[in-house]
């Protein structure tokens, strides 16, 4: 057995808080919705995608936002994501610099923390340092 991908990840949100989700993952981020299977519709939330990534909302009773643990999404065309992000009200915190990488963190509508992630230089540490971390586990066993 071997882990061969991410298919989804899934964060938390409140009752009710579907509008909000679309009007953030959708009409600010740019992800498409996709629609969910009719054995989960029922339960609430809803889905999204840009190509292979998809990010999950679904809704939890006792919410409380992910201000922690998050996921990274690497992007292209860091910029234009900040001035849409802040243009729509969600303040951007820059992160601590990382060499070949530019990074940031917004909150959603819902508090939770989300992480964006642009590769800068092509030649770049960032890149080598995970080239040698994915040739080694592809040595290991």
């Amino acid at each position: 057995m071997r882990i061969v991908a991410v298919d989804h990840v899934q964060l938390a949100m409140p009752a009710g808080g579907e509008d909000a989700a679309r009007l953030f993952y959708g009409g600010v981020l740019g992800l498409e919705e996709v629609p969910k299977p009719a054995a989960l519709a029922g339960r609430g939330g809803a889905w999204f995608r840009s190509g292979e990534v998809q990010l999950h909302l679904g809704v939890e009773a006792d919410f409380r936002p992910a201000r922690k643990a998050h996921p990274a999404l690497r992007v292209e065309g860091l910029t234009a994501l900040i001035v849409r992000c802040v243009d729509a009200g969600y303040p951007v915190e820059r992160d601590v610099p990382v060499p070949g990488l530019e990074r940031v963190h917004v909150a959603d509508p819902f508090g939770n923390r989300l992480e964006f992630v642009e590769v800068l230089d092509a030649g770049g540490s960032y890149l080598a340092h995970n080239a040698g971390r994915q040739a080694a586990a592809r040595r290991s066993p």
